[in-house]
């Protein structure tokens, strides 16, 4: 059995990281599906999925090692193209992938004890994401 669903989350300019993991923990509680795997997919070239221990400092410590990797005043080629700004975004969001699969059993995400799920949003300005989650399983 599949289940797809929809949600919505509000970001802020620059590397915004929001925890979904209840949002998640919400859809799988009042699915159908008791077992099986999640899918968590963000639409778009300048966001991503993961996993991260969602602590303020380790946020911060994300945040740091992203722009040493793709600094967001950086020269990006990109620019060039659609003369945006948004280089960054797409070089973080291609190193970091738009989605993610979680297993869960009896409607649970078996996540660590210190793991959460979050949507890292690298865009350049304010944005209103969609999240698609498909639930598969029995």
């Amino acid at each position: 059995m599949i289940e797809t669903k929809t949600f919505v989350i509000e970001t802020r300019a620059g590397t915004d990281v929001v925890d979904i993991t209840s949002k998640m923990s919400e859809i799988l509680a009042k699915s159908k599906i008791d077992s099986g795997i999640a899918c968590i997919f963000v639409p778009g070239s300048t966001a991503s999925i993961s996993t991260l221990e969602y602590e303020q400092n380790l946020v911060k410590d994300i945040k740091r090692a992203l722009e040493k990797i793709a600094p967001e005043k950086g020269e990006y080629e990109h620019h060039k193209t659609w003369g945006d700004d948004n280089g960054s975004a797409h070089v973080r969001a291609c190193l970091l992938k738009p989605g993610l699969s979680v297993p869960f059993e009896n409607r649970k995400l078996m996540l660590g004890t210190w793991q959460q799920l979050a949507l890292l949003d690298f865009d350049t300005r304010d944005r209103k994401r969609e999240i698609i989650v498909q639930i598969i399983g029995d």
